[in-house]
């Protein structure tokens, strides 16, 4: 799919127009499009290991907040962190943030492919949902990047008050922080061997994020990379 042919029944990114001025190349995923690549892919394998950034925004996420949320999900097969501020990938690659005792956040795999939350949001619509569980419509009140490579966490260093350097943040931990400035939810969340970080935050200030999120890479050559290379981590 090129750059400038987009079905309009498609999902697009809220930084559709900035992927475009940046040379970028469109693939359908879904019900939705996602940046396939900016450049060659072996190029943007070792940008991703170095340090490269990718939107996800458009990959479905789902949300639950409520006191009787962890024993439905449980009942659902999701397995859940044992405490709050913390995260684990599901069989299937879904992840799953467990924000509170009684909030979770939902995202899908790099396919944009999750059961649990297509079970979820199938119960949402259906007003299926039991007594003391509540739906949050993350995919649309959430954008969703992922920060990536050997420099990701001195990048991060540069916008977040939070020490994150791979040591002191391990994989699977959570923190509820400020982002350049943008309140959001930081998970680490590692591709393979490659070091990553998904950051879900008010779609409002997406752009400027983006934006404040290359701004801080260019010291460490940093670049926006496709999803699909994030795969092959």
């Amino acid at each position: 799919m090129s750059s400038t042919i987009v079905t309009n029944s498609l999902r697009r990114s809220q930084l559709y127009r900035r992927h475009i001025e940046m040379g970028a190349t469109f693939e359908a995923l879904g019900d939705s499009v996602v940046v396939s690549r900016y450049g060659k892919h072996e190029e943007e394998l070792a940008q991703a290991q170095q340090l490269g950034l990718a939107d996800l925004s458009t990959l479905p996420r789902l949300g639950f907040k409520g006191t009787g949320t962890t024993d439905w999900a449980t009942r659902q097969g999701i397995e859940l962190p044992a405490q709050p501020n913390r995260a684990t990938l599901q069989s299937d690659g879904t992840l799953v943030a467990r924000l509170s005792q009684s909030e979770l956040l939902l995202a899908s795999n790099l396919h944009g492919l999750s059961e649990q939350i297509a079970n979820a949001t199938q119960a949402v619509a259906q007003s299926s949902l039991p007594e003391r569980v509540y739906s949050l419509p993350r995919h649309d009140s959430h954008s969703w990047l992922v920060l990536c490579g050997s420099h990701a966490a001195e990048t991060l260093a540069k916008v977040c008050g939070v020490d994150l350097r791979a040591h002191k943040f391990a994989n699977g931990e959570v923190a509820q922080t400020s982002v350049a400035r943008v309140n959001g939810v930081l998970v680490r969340n590692d591709h393979g061997d490659t070091l990553a970080y998904s950051i879900f935050s008010d779609s409002s200030s997406i752009e400027f994020l983006w934006d404040s999120l290359l701004d801080a890479m260019i010291e460490f050559d940093g670049a926006a990379i496709g999803v699909p290379v994030l795969r092959d981590c």
